[in-house]
């Protein structure tokens, strides 16, 4: 169980660490009012998961790598709460298109980059 708690724990730190670099990358070259950088780091992430989980469905990636790069890379590399703060906050200064734009960028192509990834991650 500890091994288990350290990989996921190595995986989550470099995750957070891209997820902020990505972020501020990408949203200091957007320069908009829309949270570009979230969205790329999720949809990224989206992809990235669906890969690693077929990997591990088709048994070419074990246990350990799953914890490291599903559960503590992913997990760490994306972000539900910092989507829903940005969501709520482009309500807040009256942005209700770009708050739903986000909302379903976030949620549809997030879904779809998963089954692409997974459809990949099949392939591979």
């Amino acid at each position: 169980m500890l091994q288990s708690i350290l990989i996921v724990g190595v995986g989550g730190f470099f995750g957070s660490i891209f997820r902020y670099l990505m972020t501020h990358y990408v949203n200091t070259s957007a320069q908009s009012i829309f949270p570009w950088g979230t969205l790329f780091v999720n949809l990224l992430g989206s992809f990235f998961i669906g890969i690693i989980i077929a990997s591990v469905i088709s048994e070419n990636l074990s246990q350990p790598y799953r914890l490291l790069l599903a559960t503590g890379f992913c997990g760490g590399f994306t972000t539900f709460s910092s989507f829903s703060y940005e969501f709520f906050s482009l309500l807040q200064h009256e942005h209700t298109g770009y708050a739903f734009l986000y909302a379903i960028g976030s949620f549809g192509l997030g879904l779809l980059l998963v089954w692409l990834g997974f459809t990949l991650g099949k392939a591979i």
